[in-house]
């Protein structure tokens, strides 16, 4: 299978337009973090991010246990509480935060179903939320997380259309 190729556009797009990021990331791996990294001049606009792997982590950046409790760590809520919280941290206008499953099923956490990743985008105060379904004809992990990446960004670009 060809490998999945990252659209920049809307990196490069943040950047001529000094909107400022920040991200919160779990089954991505940091994955987004990197991409925004690749691009020139993303230390004008990118402070940093969190790769929050387990339950924990999210909560000790800020993610409320109760949504976690509540909804699940792999849902929309949470998703949206991870892109807050890294936007509230790092002050940045726009606050990406990415949560689910790829791979094995996540024993700890019962809403875990692999190829569902969910993912929230902050901007201001506006939110742009979703469930993303990974293809099962992605068998490579890191194909999974570019899919997933590819598709963030493109919601992303759903602020500026």
């Amino acid at each position: 299978m060809a490998d999945i190729s990252i659209n920049y556009a809307v990196i490069q797009r943040l950047i001529r337009e000094k909107i400022s990021v920040s991200t919160m990331e779990s089954c991505t791996g940091g994955l987004l973090a990197s991409v925004i990294t690749d691009c020139s001049g993303a230390s004008d606009i990118f402070p940093g991010g969190f790769v929050t792997y387990c339950n924990g982590a999210k909560e000790k950046c800020g993610v409320s246990c109760h949504i976690i409790e509540k909804h699940g760590v792999y849902s929309e809520e949470t998703a949206k509480e991870m892109a807050r919280a890294c936007s509230d941290y790092y002050k940045t206008k726009l606050g990406i935060g990415i949560t689910g499953t790829l791979g094995r099923l996540d024993p700890e956490n019962m809403d875990s179903v692999s190829g569902q990743v969910f993912f929230a985008v902050k901007y201001g105060e506006k939110y742009i939320s979703g469930r993303i379904e990974v293809p099962e004809s992605l068998k490579e992990r890191n194909q999974m997380k570019k899919f997933v990446v590819n598709e963030v960004l493109d919601s992303v670009s759903g602020f500026f259309a």
